[in-house]
């Protein structure tokens, strides 16, 4: 995928500035350095906000470039790739963010400068998107205590000043106490169900959920979501859920239940629902219309992906 920097237009970097521990002036420098070993002129397109990470991935589009690079979390990968779709423009992933979900689905390297190997040696391939309501997903998309969570969370570290992880355990604490439940229906395939639950989790192809490998994807090309909910009523019961699935027991759970579909419609008593994409919360309006794209997304992998 490499371009001759000496004759070739810079490719853009989308790099969101606070992703992992921050990502400043020097290191930005190195990164365009790493690049510039391997043969490749980049430009680095930094954002603060995930509005800016958008707006900067539009206005690079614009230049109709040869790949666009998102250097950040899953946040900012789902951000730029949400521009992407239905462009012919691949999207390269240099994964400097807390978790890297889909980066690591992807079997891409955490390591920096084997990252730019990668990205300057390899090749695109098509991997399924996610979308609700026209908002695509990367990874996954949930309702219930979830979004709640992501919200508190976000409240707490503003307000308070917690870090990530002791605010993600406060929020955590805070939304199970109040136990929050959603009545709904929803057709999965055409096929009606109803359910009262206190999540609704579905993904973007079929994610483990039990063991130490839960929340990993053994594919991105499947074509299908994969659809989680539970029946569980009581704080006590969504721990015992939990440490299920990490004992690798959660087949055994009788009221959780795994449906796998290529489009799902969730309605509501209510006009508008919180939905957790990718980790970003948004209210939509209901109802709720999931589907996937298979191969929507152009993704440069490994010169030799297994």
């Amino acid at each position: 995928m490499a371009q001759n920097p000496a004759t070739s237009t810079a490719i853009p970097v989308i790099l969101n500035a606070n992703a992992g521990r921050g990502f400043p002036p020097e290191r930005r420098e190195e990164l365009v350095k790493m690049f510039s070993e391997e043969g490749l002129q980049v430009e680095i397109l930094a954002a603060s906000r995930g509005e800016e990470v958008v707006d900067l991935t539009r206005r690079a589009l614009a230049q109709r470039p040869p790949f666009i690079i998102a250097a950040g979390g899953d946040g900012t990968v789902s951000a730029v790739a949400s521009c992407l779709r239905g462009e012919r423009v691949p999207l390269a992933v240099l994964p400097i963010g807390t978790l890297n979900h889909f980066a690591r689905d992807l079997a891409l390297p955490t390591d920096l400068r084997e990252a730019v190997k990668v990205i300057v040696q390899g090749r695109p391939i098509g991997v399924d998107l996610g979308e609700v309501n026209d908002r695509a997903f990367i990874n996954n998309a949930s309702l219930g205590i979830y979004p709640d969570i992501v919200r508190d969370r976000t409240r707490q570290q503003r307000r308070l000043g917690r870090g990530k992880y002791w605010a993600m355990l406060w929020a955590t604490l805070t939304v199970l106490r109040r136990s929050p439940f959603l009545s709904l229906s929803m057709e999965i395939d055409g096929e009606e169900v109803h359910c009262r639950s206190p999540f609704v989790f579905i993904g973007n192809n079929d994610y483990v959920m039990e063991g130490f490998s839960i929340g990993t994807r053994s594919s991105l090309r499947d074509g299908r979501l994969s659809v989680y909910t539970t029946q569980r009523r009581t704080r006590g019961g969504l721990v015992r859920l939990a440490f299920r699935a990490l004992a690798g027991r959660l087949h055994q759970a009788d009221d959780f239940a795994i449906a796998s579909a290529a489009s799902v419609r969730i309605d509501a008593r209510r006009r508008w629902m919180l939905v957790a994409t990718d980790g970003e919360v948004t209210a939509m309006e209901t109802p709720l219309n999931f589907r996937v794209l298979p191969g929507a997304l152009s993704v440069i992998t490994r010169p030799d992906p297994a």
